[in-house]
């Protein structure tokens, strides 16, 4: 392999390694200015959009001990997005914009060591934010405290009521 392709692998293998996911989106037919609005807005959820060859991809996963993406039919044309933290977001971001536009079409994702399918992603992309997603758990947590403290609290209220009734009985007789 020649020194250029060598580097442009290396380079690649540590985009894979350094990313929390990966995505893979296909985008044949797709003009120049929607491809660059594209990277745009993944850009904008400090993600990024690389368009790489699959040969290449092949090679830095082999290099990257990826061995699952590696064995990956990946054909055509194919853009790259990687990112950390959330994944959800960028692949809402892919799937919207596959809505709207008929080029753009998830292909395979990559994450946490395991391969995901288009669907898989497409899934991931319909879950609510981790944000939203860390406070339903917390309420759930929070529920039976908040159930307990709502049981005492009507017996309270039910002696409460008891004591009232009696007293304005006693004031009528």
């Amino acid at each position: 392999m020649r020194s250029e392709k060598t580097h442009l692998v290396g380079y690649i293998g540590d985009l894979m390694q350094n990313s929390t996911f990966l995505y893979f989106v296909s985008y044949k037919g797709l003009s120049v200015k929607d491809f660059s609005d594209f990277r745009n807005q993944i850009a904008g959820q400090q993600g990024s959009c690389h368009v790489l060859k699959n040969r290449l991809i092949k090679k830095a996963a082999e290099f990257s001990e990826m061995s699952e993406l590696a064995a990956a039919e990946l054909k055509e044309t194919t853009a790259m997005v990687s990112g950390n933290g959330d994944p959800g977001v960028l692949a809402k971001i892919i799937n919207d914009f596959g809505k709207s536009n008929e080029f753009v079409a998830i292909k395979l994702g990559y994450f946490e060591g395991d391969m995901l399918s288009a669907d898989d992603v497409k899934a991931i992309a319909e879950l609510p934010s981790k944000e939203v997603l860390q406070a339903m758990l917390l309420g759930t947590f929070q529920a039976p405290a908040r159930d307990f403290v709502s049981v005492l609290n009507a017996k309270a209220t039910t002696i409460l009521n008891v004591i009232n009734a009696y007293k304005d009985k006693l004031e009528n007789n």
